[in-house]
């Protein structure tokens, strides 16, 4: 299996600016690279015949030849690399199938992340040497430490990226994992807001301490609106806002980190109890009806949570089932198999017609009662074999 480990970077002062002119250089090459394609798009539908449709070499080679004199001091590779993803970018966006299905866009300098790529790399004495723009000495070039031990010996395409003012490295590596043993078991996650269902239990995904957490961030970010509104744009300039902007990323870090844990966590525990899981193929963007409740499906990392879960049933040999997006698991008795429709059914208001709450599920034809979460649980376990 190919398994990507992120480091963090312990960068000297001119590491900095190298690292900071490379990221710099990406996101100038990805947007002129996505103003050619547009070019050559609109110029190919005028005109089909005498233009071609764009493609990763002819945008390449344009972009080659109208290479800047700077250009040549920085590495040739970022702008190999930048095309090959824009191009990727573009294949993507014609499989709605996507994840994170989209047209591409340009690239802002105020993004919260900037990046550069390179296949360059190499590890040295457990350091991660990256290949030396010719503008840059000998003497000014340092091999980069990071924090923690690196997995591998070798790399390939290696990521840097900057966020919230520190520098990391996304390094894929190759790893033999051998398949968990059968536990002949078999499960089933219903996924809600603040909670995830199963059949030995609930997990809270949004605990009392990230509660506290994101209390903290709303009024940090209030603060932030507060000199903004009264300062204008130079409120960015001074050194208070500053350190009120740097306490925002670190409790959003803190909400990263608590939240990932518990989901690599619960995800293990499931690949290492059960051989069958089944979850709900949902449709998020139409779950998201007012911004309340849009805030908690985003803080409830639902896609994320899926998205683990699939890599590591790939990973140990076990089968993830997908209940399909229409598939009453909410509405139907687990018992008899009766759909709810019409006024019957059971809203995030509960049932008016027969005054029953938002959490309860009772049918009334054959008088089945129980939790409305763990009756969706014991219906999506009917979809296991």
């Amino acid at each position: 299996m190919i398994k990507t480990q992120v480091v963090k970077l312990k960068v000297n002062k001119t590491m900095q600016k190298h690292l900071d002119n490379l990221c710099d250089y990406r996101r100038y090459c990805w947007n002129k690279g996505l103003e050619t394609w547009q070019l050559m798009y609109e110029a190919h539908t005028l005109n089909k015949k005498d233009n071609p449709s764009p493609n990763e070499r002819r945008v390449r080679d344009e972009l080659v030849a109208k290479k800047e004199d700077w250009q040549y001091e920085l590495s040739a590779r970022c702008l190999q690399l930048v095309v090959k993803d824009l191009a990727n970018a573009w294949k993507n966006f014609f499989d709605k199938a996507q994840s994170d299905w989209g047209k591409p866009s340009f690239k802002s300098k105020k993004a919260p992340r900037q990046s550069f790529k390179t296949d360059r790399a190499k590890i040295v004495n457990g350091k991660l040497r990256l290949d030396k723009p010719r503008s840059v000495s000998k003497e000014d070039w340092f091999d980069l430490s990071s924090y923690g031990a690196l997995k591998m010996s070798e790399v390939k395409v290696v990521s840097i990226f900057k966020e919230k003012n520190a520098y990391y490295a996304a390094l894929p590596y190759e790893e033999k994992i051998e398949y968990k043993s059968k536990t002949h078991q078999k499960t089933a996650v219903d996924v809600n807001v603040g909670h995830f269902n199963y059949t030995d239990g609930q997990i809270n995904v949004l605990p009392v301490k990230l509660q506290k957490l994101y209390k903290r961030i709303k009024h940090y970010q209030r603060m932030l609106a507060r000199k903004r509104e009264i300062n204008g744009k130079s409120a960015i300039k001074s050194n208070n806002y500053s350190a009120v902007r740097t306490k925002l990323q670190r409790d959003y870090r803190k909400v990263a980190n608590i939240q990932n844990d518990l989901l690599q966590k619960f995800t293990t525990k499931l690949v290492d109890n059960y051989d069958q899981i089944v979850i709900e193929d949902l449709a998020v963007k139409d779950m998201m009806m007012t911004h309340v409740a849009s805030k908690g499906m985003q803080r409830s990392l639902f896609s994320k949570f899926r998205q683990i879960l699939t890599y590591k049933c790939d990973w140990y040999g076990k089968e993830l089932i997908l209940a399909d997006k229409t598939y009453p698991s909410t509405q139907r008795c687990a018992k008899c198999g009766y759909v709810k429709t019409g006024d019957e059914k059971i809203t995030l208001q509960g049932n008016q017609k027969h005054g029953t709450k938002h959490n309860e599920y009772i049918c009334y034809k054959c008088d089945y009662s129980n939790d409305r979460d763990e009756n969706a649980v014991l219906n999506l376990l009917a979809l296991a074999r």
